[in-house]
């Protein structure tokens, strides 16, 4: 009970400051289990959402905005650094969605071929000797050879790997970002052997160069691995490990990270680990020849025949380090399939497109009106740019 002081104030005994507080204290923890409860509810929701998207299909979408645009034919469509690269054999063309000119390159080249590794870009004459060099800003630097072009890699700065063939002899180039020459020489295998693939590591150290041997009918791959920093400047030619495969063509090699590469046989994928000197680390058999076979820096994929009369063919999706992370059968014939910037599958032919998700959901189908050139993902999960035969959209799936 409260009682009067001398001063003429109310005083307030233990046992109700004790009251007091235990009645704030429970008032706290009401307050406290409501943003409690409206925080897990909020969650649920919002994770419900996620898994309905995740799992839901779609077949049709909303147009946001749609750009007019004419190409010629023979003009190829790329994703570059999230705007359009549209190439052929007279020129390039850099756009934004919405066909806004942000560069553009004249040059005439028989077979022109791209490679890309983050913000560089190059674009070269295979069996030419034309080569140009790119970021989103423009044209960095131009390279002529003396010899005819096989294939050609760029680093994530700018670094410039050319290999190239004069009669049975290999030979290969190094550059830098505006077309200097900084190394070159002859490539030379065993007892004869030539090279057919090079794969350039995205900090430019290390170079892995896959050559064959022909003898007495006997087939036989070798991966040469060439360190150019510190480590393999005490090597002779630099070259830091070598790993021979009979009975194996290996026709194309890539780095999917700095320590990290794949190489792609007629019967096998070998991935090999390491940061200066690269080793076998995984086998991947190949059981059926592979009819396609796609990766980007977190997944590889592998396109077999299955032998169904309807569901003709399988695919499988393997992390980098050659575990299976989804496998799907699927029956459209396609002429392109890839790995789309937001780890998306995207299969398509000239006018029909599906999407799976890496966890191999369908996602979406559509037959177009029209050629289909280029998807590009946009921010959203649902949010897409379809570069057609005579317009450019960009669409929300419904």
């Amino acid at each position: 009970m409260a009682k009067m002081n001398k001063n003429g104030f109310r005083t307030v005994e233990e046992s109700d400051q004790e009251d007091y507080r235990k009645k704030i204290k429970d008032h706290r923890m009401k307050v406290m289990k409501k943003t409690t409860c409206f925080f897990l509810i909020f969650f649920l929701i919002g994770a419900g959402l996620g898994i309905l998207m995740e799992f839901r299909h779609y077949e049709d979408f909303d147009v946001i905005s749609s750009v007019e645009r004419s190409d010629t034919e023979a003009t190829q469509f790329e994703n570059f650094c999230g705007n359009i690269l549209k190439y052929s054999n007279d020129g390039a063309f850099y756009t934004g969605a919405e066909n806004d000119l942000i560069w553009n390159q004249t040059y005439e080249m028989a077979m022109p071929q791209i490679h890309m590794c983050q913000e560089f870009l190059v674009i070269y004459d295979k069996r030419g000797t034309k080569i140009f060099i790119f970021t989103p800003e423009g044209l960095l630097g131009s390279i002529e050879t003396t010899m005819p072009i096989e294939q050609v890699q760029i680093a994530a700065q700018g670094t410039v790997a050319v290999l190239m063939r004069k009669e049975d002899a290999g030979y290969l180039a190094l550059y830098n970002k505006e077309g200097e020459n900084i190394a070159q020489g002859a490539i030379h295998g065993e007892k004869g052997g030539y090279p057919v693939a090079i794969a350039l590591s995205q900090d430019a150290i290390k170079l892995a160069v896959s050559m064959i041997d022909i003898n007495g009918g006997r087939v036989k791959s070798t991966v040469a691995f060439y360190n150019y920093g510190s480590v393999g400047q005490n090597e002779i030619d630099n070259c830091v490990g070598v790993n021979t495969f009979e009975n194996m063509i290996i026709p194309e090699m890539a780095f999917l990270s700095n320590d990290r590469m794949v190489a792609f046989g007629d019967t096998e994928m070998i991935i090999f680990e390491g940061t200066q000197k690269p080793q076998l680390k995984t086998k991947i058999p190949l059981e059926k020849e592979a009819k396609s076979i796609f990766y980007n820096a977190n997944y590889i994929g592998v396109v077999n025949s299955n032998g169904g009369e309807e569901v003709t063919h399988h695919m499988t999706l393997y992390d980098t380090g050659g575990n299976v992370k989804m496998e799907k059968d699927f029956g459209m014939e396609y002429t392109k399939i890839r790995i789309l910037s937001n780890d998306e599958i995207c299969i398509q032919n000239s006018t029909v497109c599906d999407i799976y998700t890496k966890r191999g959901v369908y996602k979406f189908h559509y037959e177009f009106d029209e050629p289909l050139h280029e998807i590009i993902p946009g921010v959203s999960g649902l949010n897409y740019t379809f570069v057609l035969n005579t317009v450019t959209e960009k669409v929300r799936l419904k």
